[in-house]
């Protein structure tokens, strides 16, 4: 079965909680990740000594992002005020693995610039934030900085073009932030951005009348069948071996480090034999996110957090049934995956109804668990309305990442 995460006896663990946000080039692949922390900057506290939160650590588990099956480590951008880079506080940083971020509230004195300077010699990137181009103050600092974001929430998208003009001698890497829609990722590229932030990911692009694929119907009618109060294992695989290409990937997934399996399973009657109906059903439910196209792997990957998140928030919290919490985190972003309306994506799956109104509205227990964990994905974490301690928010975030990167790895 999947493993289930061990939560310590003691209840000595600490209140650090982080995310982490993707940064994407134009063809939407993860360049870098930025780290949320949680305190009033979102920035990197130097009182931070939880080994569950040291810079190798954070590369280890934080930084990896997986494609075609391979693993790749991209830098994280992390932010620090002006008194963490003057007091010398600031640790000794893995070279190439991460980016400073300045904000822009700092205190712009010689004495930060100069230090900015020797931070750039030293082969450590630096970015500056809150960038406001009628702000004068910033202007010393577009020669030291190697990525400058600009909130096009803030500035404006129709700026943009003469900003981005003005900003050209320096030779910067411009960074759109906040970019909310498809509609502005597209614009943002035709300017000529070189790195985009934002949840446009997450917003589908929806058609009125669109359905479901075809090669996905065999995945529905599997869904169907199990929840039928007399299904068996032959009666699923039966309706499987219509599509003998998706019962091989399912039994390459169990068969998987995702699983700890004690020897090959051959068929899907003996995975469903053994692992249980439950555990199929996950499967099935990934299996639906699973073929996007190459552009959508960092958005299944986030789906996969989330609704391992939801499962492990579930257990943790006491709550029965937690595949259907699973369930209920990983089809809230299916909308986006396949650019079908919500409301209308929903009637075509057979879903029981509290599992829709979760996903619509936030109802119920689950609607709240998944609420909660939108907002630790999204590093709003005082939003937070669960009342388990922090440390196991965390713990369920990490190991959701971790786990993510395996099954991503499986499919």
């Amino acid at each position: 079965m999947v493993s289930q995460m061990q939560v310590p006896s003691d209840e000595q663990g600490s209140d650090i909680l982080f995310a982490r946000q993707s940064i994407y080039s134009k063809n939407r692949d993860v360049e870098y990740y930025e780290l949320l922390f949680r305190n009033a900057d979102n920035a990197f506290d130097p009182s931070i000594n939880d080994e569950d939160a040291t810079f190798e650590v954070i590369t280890n588990n934080y930084s990896n992002v997986i494609n075609d099956g391979e693993t790749k480590t991209v830098p994280c951008f992390i932010k620090v005020t002006d008194e963490l880079l003057l007091n010398g506080k600031l640790p000794d940083l893995p070279k190439g693995h991460f980016v400073l971020e300045l904000l822009g509230r700092s205190n712009i004195t010689p004495e930060l610039v100069e230090r900015l300077k020797e931070l750039g010699k030293q082969g450590v990137r630096l970015a500056l934030s809150d960038y406001d181009p009628r702000e004068r103050r910033f202007d010393v600092l577009l020669n030291i900085v190697h990525i400058l974001k600009l909130d096009l929430r803030r500035l404006g998208i129709d700026s943009m073009p003469s900003l981005m003009a003005k900003l050209r001698p320096f030779g910067l890497e411009l960074l759109a932030d906040k970019v909310e829609s498809k509609e502005q990722f597209l614009r943002c590229v035709e300017m000529g951005f070189s790195f985009y932030q934002g949840f446009f990911l997450s917003e589908p692009a929806t058609a009125k009348g669109k359905k479901i694929s075809a090669n996905k119907l065999v995945l529905l009618q599997m869904l169907a069948e199990i929840d039928k109060p007399n299904a068996t294992a032959n009666s699923i695989e039966e309706i499987a071996l219509n599509d003998p290409n998706l019962t091989f990937k399912i039994l390459k997934v169990v068969n998987s480090a995702a699983f700890s399996t004690p020897k090959e399973i051959v068929s899907l009657s003996h995975a469903i034999t053994l692992l249980g109906m439950n555990q199929i059903k996950r499967w099935i439910i990934i299996f639906m996110t699973a073929s996007g196209g190459k552009s959508s792997g960092d958005l299944v990957n986030n789906m996969l957090v989330r609704g391992r998140m939801c499962e492990l928030i579930s257990e943790m919290s006491g709550q029965q049934d937690p595949i259907s919490y699973f369930m209920v985190g990983l089809l809230s972003q299916l909308d986006a995956l396949l650019n079908i309306e919500m409301e209308e994506l929903l009637t075509q799956m057979p879903l029981t109804a509290d599992i829709s109104a979760a996903i619509l509205s936030h109802e119920g227990m689950m609607g709240e668990i998944l609420g909660d964990v939108k907002y630790y994905q999204h590093g709003d974490f005082e939003a937070i309305r669960g009342s388990l301690a922090s440390k196991f928010y965390q713990m369920a975030y990490r190991h959701s990442i971790n786990w993510a990167d395996q099954v991503m790895k499986a499919l």
